[in-house]
């Protein structure tokens, strides 16, 4: 068989009730999905399954019930509206744990579909900005289709696979998705700062995507010698490496590196990580083991929530039994940084929602999941302060939880937490 194929050519390996794996994040092999969807006539109960995913997601529209079956370890905008219907679920799990769950055949895989750079001269191609749980998935499933596309960063760590891995191979020459950073808001500009705040010299820092975490690394120009090891990381980041500011020098280990299992951002980033020895593209199974993580001494884990209760119980994945997002790797760097000497795990959200509701309340709405237990919170911080819920009581943890939310909530909150606290 050759191996340079078509899209077309290449997905005829997919079969009916095949379990099919979708390379993660801006890694999303576009072509070789839109050509799996065009084969939909010929195939039944295709599962299909990823991370979250750029870009459109076909296979999740209602046209294809019966089709194709989506099932979603973290969930993207793309199959949001899928996930609540026949068409798809979502599987919870630690991101940690992602890739054990093909190595260890609780989710054998038929095909695994990815985007890697072009060979090197010996053979080598690379995942570029996803190792996550897709080195897993191209080791073991019994058919691999390579897009190699020569937009695709070149990174180094765990990213290699050799080309006489793969069965199948596409050529492209799309641009790799990209996110700009959104300008933060006055609240998300406040919360970076107290979070730079807490942020000591030499820490090792955890931190997503999105506004707030932009606001953090912005107010950061006048730490020293911090080092990163995250899951993913952004544009931001790129400024304070320029500055001197980020050195890893401080790090347990892969000292002066930065390590990550994905990344996501512009073009600019996408140039900065290519063939960049500092940058280590690891499996989430190392960047997001708890052991690992705690050996770096000041680990501070910044991290979000949609809304979080009086007691410390943070709901990340959630709104209500709605399915937003996902675990992901709060808990495993909430936990790592725990256990850090001088570490610091923060839950870093917005006193209101976009609608003007607290996300601070008494109860979590009905069905909410709970991603990161009372018992392992620590730091909150919201534009309105900072408090730390480690060694407090419930009705002390209220009372500093209260003392963060907006104002306009806190009499009916004080007035909620007194009747759930009243003694007998």
């Amino acid at each position: 068989m050759k191996k340079f194929v078509s899209p077309a050519e290449a997905v005829a390996a997919i079969q009916s009730d095949n379990r099919v794996f979708i390379h993660t994040a801006a890694a999303n092999p576009h072509s070789l999905v839109q050509a799996m969807v065009d084969d939909a006539d010929s195939l039944n109960n295709v599962e299909v399954i990823h991370l979250h995913t750029e870009g459109p997601a076909p296979y999740t529209n209602p046209e294809y019930k019966g089709k194709f079956f989506t099932n979603s370890m973290f969930i993207g905008a793309n199959v949001r509206d899928a996930v609540p219907t026949d068409r798809a679920d979502y599987i919870p799990v630690f991101l940690s744990e992602t890739p054990f769950l093909f190595r260890r055949g609780m989710l054998p895989l038929d095909v695994a579909m990815l985007t890697v750079s072009p060979p090197d001269h010996n053979g080598w191609c690379s995942l570029g900005v996803s190792v996550d749980c897709s080195l897993a998935a191209a080791q073991t499933a019994k058919f691999v289709i390579a897009e190699i596309n020569p937009n695709m960063p070149r990174t180094h760590g765990d990213s290699f696979i050799h080309i006489s891995k793969f069965h199948a191979i596409v050529e492209s020459d799309r641009p790799i998705p990209e996110v700009h950073a959104a300008q933060p808001t006055p609240e998300e500009s406040k919360i970076g700062k107290y979070i730079s705040e807490l942020v000591e010299d030499g820490a090792t820092l955890q931190m997503g995507i999105g506004s707030i975490p932009n606001a953090v690394l912005a107010a950061l120009g006048n730490h020293k010698k911090l080092g990163i090891h995250t899951e993913m990381f952004t544009d931001g980041i790129i400024d304070l490496v320029e500055k001197g500011v980020i050195t890893g020098e401080m790090k347990h280990r892969q000292r002066g590196e930065i390590t990550a299992t994905f990344l996501f951002g512009t073009k600019r980033l996408y140039d900065f990580v290519h063939d960049n020895p500092m940058i280590r593209m690891m499996e989430a199974s190392y960047t997001n083991d708890t052991a690992i993580i705690r050996k770096n001494q000041k680990a501070t884990a910044i991290n979000s929530a949609i809304e979080i209760d009086l007691t410390g119980q943070v709901c990340a994945d959630s709104i209500g039994k709605r399915m937003y997002s996902g675990v992901g790797g709060q808990m495993d760097f909430i936990r790592g940084a725990s256990l850090s000497e001088g570490g610091k795990p923060i839950i870093a959200l917005t006193s209101t929602t976009a609608k003007g509701q607290s996300k601070i309340v008494p109860f979590l709405k009905q069905g909410a999941g709970v991603v990161t237990t009372r018992a392992h919170v620590h730091y909150v911080v919201t534009e309105y302060g900072v408090v730390n819920l480690h060694g407090k009581n419930l009705e002390q943890r209220s009372k500093a939880l209260i003392g963060i939310a907006h104002p306009d909530f806190r009499e009916e909150l004080s007035r909620q937490a007194h009747d759930i606290w009243a003694k007998e």
